[in-house]
């Protein structure tokens, strides 16, 4: 049986099979980059990485598109607070954007395009939707989407037009033909920065949010493509008016009015993911409720590929729940894996070394990474993928076997994992506080233990260890040497 994914538009996992033989087009929405990245964007960054990255692990060359939203209230709002440009806020909060996904292994995609660099695009699928009877300009100057003029509109999220009319409580303003409809063109503000007013035939404005979307996937992979993802926040409203107008701007959409998902020329997307929230106290961490924690204040407590590790170990559709006690765990448990390959003695490591990245085809008939693809297989499971990785690194410690160790490591790198020196993570100074022993600091003790070791003053000797111990530095002698790690 082959890759299984679960399919939030037909609410049911489906065997996966790309439209194009070998090739799978992705695209993934992206931050809007108004501010530093929280751990709930590390989340969605790390799941659909991993997703693209067992794709390529099962054969398939892969396009992976994920956008940057540039162009937003809430970067207009922070760029008048910050008095910067729009343009300066977003450059800069773009290089931490970069700067927080490569720290966590995550592979830069495809392509990134960013929203003000599609302007055109937008303002044409607006017009083919006006032509198309589901939009309409504003005495205000606004363009709207007319939600009920769409008939299909709520088969991602399962909600009728009915259920979403009774729960609105917005009113109708500047001209809204019902509460559903929504935004596609912003008419200019005369108190907002001259710089977020683009010229058009419907007056100086800018894009509504939902549009910026089906433009950069239309404009990068054409229609349909295989997969769509993005966080479950956005399934409803974002995703199901990005179908709304992506499939309502297609030539074919008359032709196939009222389509209801199902595989025809005029679908957007053939699947579509959603990965699930972090929460904190059983809320979902957001800039909205400042229960959020960036990628870069996690960062200076925890490791990298920690992070990545706590990440990776839940289902990416599961809720997950963010406390240091869980990433402490998590550290624990990846430590174990780094102290297995720390076992496999430095000369007889096979020729590909292990402190490199694997280069080389994985024998999938294993019994280990045959029981790993079955769990990957199914919807991206990493947490049974996980526990391979766990039991593999049991026989590695069992046998010391150079071949069992690269083939953990080679598994491991599917998951972005386990590809640094074990060293290097074991030894690993994230989280240090001021006064904690450098790395310098602890090799001269280390030095200094061996020689008061070899003037028989072994006194001196274990008083260094236990003073190296009470610091949280554990040293592990063998015929090698004594190596160590911090606790």
């Amino acid at each position: 049986m082959g890759l299984r994914i679960y399919n939030t538009l037909k609410r049911g996992v489906e065997e996966f099979t790309p439209l194009s033989e070998g090739h799978v087009q992705m695209y993934v929405c992206g931050m809007t980059v108004y501010d530093y990245c929280h751990l709930g964007h590390a989340r969605s960054m790390i799941a659909f990485d991993v997703v693209q990255r067992w794709l390529k692990a099962s054969g398939y060359k892969v396009t992976y598109v994920r956008n940057i939203t540039d162009i937003d209230d809430k970067i207009i709002r922070r760029a008048v607070e910050n008095k910067e440009s729009i343009r300066e806020l977003t450059n800069r909060m773009i290089v931490a954007l970069h700067e927080d996904s490569d720290a966590l292994g995550i592979e830069a995609p495809s392509a990134e395009p960013r929203a003000t660099d599609y302007i055109p695009q937008m303002l044409s699928m607006i017009d083919t939707l006006k032509e198309n009877g589901l939009a309409y300009q504003t005495p205000s100057g606004d363009v709207n989407f007319a939600v009920r003029k769409f008939k299909g509109y709520g088969k991602l999220s399962g909600k009728s037009l009915d259920e979403l009319h009774a729960g609105e409580r917005v009113a109708v303003l500047d001209g809204k033909e019902d509460p559903l409809d929504f935004v596609l063109w912003k008419s200019a503000k005369t108190d907002e920065p001259e710089e977020v007013k683009w010229a058009s035939h419907y007056g100086a404005g800018r894009p509504g949010w939902h549009i910026e979307c089906s433009a950069m996937s239309l404009a990068e992979l054409g229609m349909p493509i295989d997969i769509h993802g993005g966080g479950a926040d956005l399934q409803f409203p974002h995703h199901e008016n990005e179908i709304a107008q992506s499939e309502g701007a297609s030539p074919n959409y008359h032709n196939h009015i009222g389509s209801d998902g199902s595989d025809d020329q005029n679908q957007f997307a053939k699947f579509w993911m959603h990965n699930g929230f972090i929460n904190v106290d059983n809320e979902k961490m957001s800039k909205s409720l400042g229960n959020f924690f960036t990628i870069r204040d996690v960062l200076k407590v925890y490791d990298p590929e920690t992070v990545r590790f706590f990440v990776v170990r839940s289902h990416y559709r599961s809720p997950l729940n963010y406390s240091n006690v869980h990433l402490d765990d998590a550290k624990g448990a990846l430590k174990r894996l780094y102290t297995a390959l720390s076992l496999v003695p430095a000369h007889s490591r096979p020729i590909q070394d292990l402190t490199t990245p694997p280069n080389v085809a994985i024998d999938w008939l294993n019994p280990f990474a045959a029981r790993f693809k079955s769990a990957m297989d199914e919807d991206f499971a990493t947490p049974e993928a996980v526990s391979v990785l766990f039991e593999l690194a049991g026989e590695v410690n069992r046998t010391q076997s150079p071949e069992l160790a690269r083939l953990l490591k080679n598994l491991g790198a599917v998951l972005g994992l386990l590809q640094r020196s074990p060293n290097e993570f074991l030894q690993s100074d994230a989280g240090s506080k001021e006064g904690d022993l450098s790395a310098e600091k602890i090799q001269a003790l280390i030095d200094a233990r061996a020689l008061a070791k070899k003037n028989k003053d072994f006194a001196a000797a274990d008083k260094i260890r236990a003073d190296l111990a009470a610091q949280n530095i554990i040293l592990k002698d063998s015929p090698q040497g004594t190596q160590w790690e911090r606790g």
